[in-house]
């Protein structure tokens, strides 16, 4: 019964590890579609009806494609990274309570904490094996991006942890059940957006993937599935970390129609962000997190503590 019973719980975790690289390929379609709107274009739209096979075509193409181990990269760690990082961001949804019942739960927010500070070992060792200094520059500059925001994103999200006193996910549904903490910590909502941005290599802070000054920076000698690997992992992360922000700031009921549209929302919002915003410079983003980020998250922090204190 017990072996039955781990078996089915395999399963259904990885079912949901399919049904997240499905949701991934129709993400990318609209990305695509939205940036075509926003560039007034099309889009994608010849691969199928308005373009709905297009994500499947992709995929399709850069698996199928010739894969070539560079005569002087270190090889062993330079198949590794793509597969690391792939393997990370599926892990972490593992952690999204009432989805895979794998992992215990008392304890989940502390081990996403600890798996998306290992995000950056997959773009430094990317960056490293594959000996081209394009890609070394790009690793370089992740990491320095990496160490100026978690901090203060560490900070941000210690002020709404302190909100629950738990590290259990599912008390933010409890918890906000009269209001969500969007409304009682707007400021922070919005700072912790900002953070998922850098956290998300996303636009206005993709510096380690910067396309215009680094030929794509960390992944310039990636090509077919390794390439896909890395880009699936991406967009993974994105779709984890607007789940995160669900349930940190507009309760995470995962029953609830609303929560899928608010979800969209957000992911919508991501995207539109990457079409109007151009890409900050390294000094903005430092200026930012060390300057404004840490002392306005750190006084909150103080306050909500004084504020408990009072109440007891």
């Amino acid at each position: 019964m017990f072996l039955n019973m781990n078996i089915y719980l395999i399963l259904i975790s990885l079912e949901m590890m399919v049904l997240i690289l499905l949701s991934i390929a129709f993400l990318t379609l609209f990305e695509r579609k939205l940036l075509g709107y926003i560039q007034i274009r099309k889009g994608c739209n010849k691969v199928g009806f308005i373009g709905l096979f297009q994500p499947f075509s992709d995929a399709l193409k850069l698996f199928s494609k010739e894969t070539m181990i560079l005569l002087k990269s270190n090889y062993l760690f330079y198949l590794f990274s793509p597969m690391f990082m792939m393997m990370l961001m599926l892990f972490l949804w593992n952690n999204i309570p009432l989805i895979s019942k794998l992992i215990n739960y008392s304890n989940n927010l502390l081990v996403i904490l600890c798996l998306m500070s290992l995000g950056v070992y997959g773009l430094m060792l990317a960056g490293w094996s594959s000996n081209s200094f394009y890609s070394l520059i790009g690793s370089m500059r992740s990491i320095a991006q990496t160490i100026s925001y978690e901090v203060s994103m560490i900070f941000i999200m210690m002020n709404v942890l302190l909100m629950i006193e738990s590290f259990n996910m599912m008390k933010f549904l409890v918890y906000q059940n009269y209001i969500m903490f969007f409304f009682m910590l707007f400021p922070l909502s919005l700072m912790f957006f900002v953070s998922l941005l850098a956290e998300m290599n996303r636009t206005p802070f993709d510096f380690a993937e910067g396309e215009s000054e680094l030929v794509s920076g960390f992944n310039t000698e990636y090509m077919s599935g390794s390439f896909a690997m890395i880009f699936l992992a991406e967009y993974g992360m994105i779709m984890f970390m607007m789940f995160v922000f669900m349930f940190f700031f507009m309760k995470g009921d995962i029953f609830n129609l609303l929560f899928y549209i608010f979800y969209i929302f957000m992911l919508f919002l991501v995207i539109w962000v990457r079409g109007t915003y151009p890409r900050f410079r390294y000094d903005n983003l430092m200026y930012m997190t060390w300057k404004l980020y840490l002392p306005v998250s750190m006084f909150l922090l103080m306050m909500i503590l004084g504020l408990k204190m009072l109440l007891i």
